[in-house]
């Protein structure tokens, strides 16, 4: 889409939610989990290499606030970071996302060593974070408005799943619950942000461009965990069968 002149507010955000045209609920990937089409391997590969996401999630936060001046943006956006650390007795995102893991099977510490993490999933995951430090903090905070399109994709996975993968223990699904919730609160702050300091051509073709740089980051995910578990080519599959490549974040 090229802006010709200023959009107003409801037409601009009306762009930004067609943008969920190329949302990541429509790859094949994740249409063959929906649909009761995958393996218990590329659930377990799934959930292993979206653990890497889930833990860089709260690092791309806490870089957005040491970017932002603003206290009452900063106090808003700080429960971001608390939804998945965990605060106050709350075990948080991470903790929910780890007995999800061992719920389709995974043990804790297989998830937490990151061994299963393909390099393709952490080099897209790392591209996030690093925009996030680099950009200024308007632009890294409505990076995260993929929001706008997670409640539909965190509800297909509870109506879903339960009936085809019943193998998949129920208390694993607890995060997919409490980020109903969190999703549309964090959707309202992040979409007024983006109103707001959106207003000039330039400044809405370029945040249109960084969610289309977020889309293509959850889709490549899915890219890499498709050849890895789908087409069976996990990296250096032509030369070994081993797990040869870094497990160790790096950046």
């Amino acid at each position: 889409m090229t802006i010709q002149h200023p959009l107003s507010p409801q037409e601009f955000e009306a762009a930004l939610r067609a943008k969920g045209a190329y949302y990541h609920i429509h790859h094949p990937y994740h249409i063959a989990m929906h649909n009761g089409e995958a393996t218990r391997e590329q659930i377990q590969g799934w959930v292993a290499n979206r653990f890497y996401y889930q833990t860089s999630i709260p690092i791309k936060d806490a870089a957005i606030m040491a970017n932002c001046p603003q206290p009452e943006t900063r106090r808003k956006w700080v429960q971001r970071i608390l939804d998945h650390d965990g605060y106050n007795g709350s075990e948080g995102g991470i903790e929910a996302w780890l007995r999800l893991g061992e719920a389709v099977g995974l043990p804790r510490e297989t998830v937490l060593s990151e061994e299963l993490v393909l390099p393709g999933v952490r080099f897209a995951v790392d591209a996030y974070v690093n925009f996030a430090r680099r950009a200024c903090w308007q632009e890294a905070a409505c990076s995260s408005l993929t929001e706008l399109f997670a409640p539909q994709i965190h509800q297909s996975r509870l109506d879903s799943w339960p009936q085809h993968y019943p193998w998949i223990d129920a208390e694993g699904y607890d995060y997919f619950r409490s980020r109903l919730g969190q999703a549309n609160r964090d959707v309202e702050h992040g979409l007024a942000l983006a109103l707001e300091y959106c207003d000039t051509v330039e400044k809405q073709q370029r945040m249109l461009e960084i969610l289309q740089f977020k889309l293509d980051i959850l889709w490549s995910l899915l890219d890499a965990m498709s050849m890895a578990y789908t087409l069976h080519r996990p990296p250096y599959h032509s030369v070994t069968a081993a797990r040869v490549w870094h497990n160790q974040r790096l950046v």
